[in-house]
């Protein structure tokens, strides 16, 4: 520290001495802490500096206070530079031995992380908690996109919510159809995701909803519409047309 305050102060103390108004001290990666003198003022440089690079339009020069100066900060850095990585690899090994208690403790505050995600949102957004059960019935009343109704919500738009229904001993088969984009790609997701975060333990973003156990989702729609700006696959394709 003392030795970067006195090459700090040597820009002002050798103006003063030498009159050299335009004088500056400057540091280059290579060759260190110098004293530049522009050339126009060379007939003013001290006998005692040493000529240590030469410019286009100055020159540089270095003195054995200068030297001794720039041995102590640069020695100083590169001390300092070796305690840190000495210290660092210090914490490493230590954290090494902890490596287990480490990722057992990401582990769970992953999982609760995630826990309060869903109990924030179902608060927030008014979710309830599905019945969960071994058969193969699916109910949901009013059901509603997670993604999409927060997004219309912040546009001060109203999402409008549907049932879905589906069981062996009655609709085992639903068709749907409408124009483009009247909601069809969406109510598909929607009622998977339900599904998806009843299964997963979660609330549902519905007014009641009663899923049956399912071992998978079968699926194949369209992923080239855009859900969170309102534009299904016809309107993008229309969009990337015109």
């Amino acid at each position: 520290r003392k030795g970067r305050e006195w090459i700090a102060g040597l820009e002002t103390r050798e103006r003063e001495r030498t009159g050299i108004p335009s004088l500056k001290v400057r540091f280059h990666p290579v060759h260190g802490y110098s004293l530049e003198v522009t050339k126009s003022n060379l007939d003013r440089v001290p006998g005692e500096y040493e000529r240590k690079q030469t410019l286009a339009n100055s020159e540089r020069y270095t003195t054995p206070e200068l030297r001794e100066a720039e041995q102590k900060v640069l020695g100083a850095k590169d001390r300092a530079a070796q305690l840190e990585r000495e210290l660092f690899e210090a914490v490493r090994r230590e954290i090494l031995t902890h490596g287990a208690e480490i990722r057992s403790a990401a582990e769970a505050v992953a999982e609760l992380d995630a826990l309060a995600s869903l109990a924030e949102v179902a608060r927030r957004d008014g979710w309830v908690r599905p019945d969960v059960d071994d058969s193969l019935r699916l109910e949901i009343r009013s059901g509603r996109h997670p993604v999409v109704e927060p997004i219309l919500a912040a546009r001060d738009e109203e999402f409008i919510p549907n049932d879905a229904e589906l069981d062996p001993d009655g609709a085992q088969l639903v068709v749907i159809t409408g124009p483009n984009m009247s909601g069809k790609s969406t109510y598909l997701r929607q009622v998977a995701l339900c599904v998806l975060l009843a299964q997963m333990g979660s609330f549902v973003p519905a007014e009641s909803a009663h899923v049956g156990v399912v071992d998978r989702v079968f699926t194949r729609v369209g992923a080239s519409d855009r859900l969170a700006r309102g534009e299904s696959t016809f309107m993008v394709e229309m969009r990337e047309t015109t």
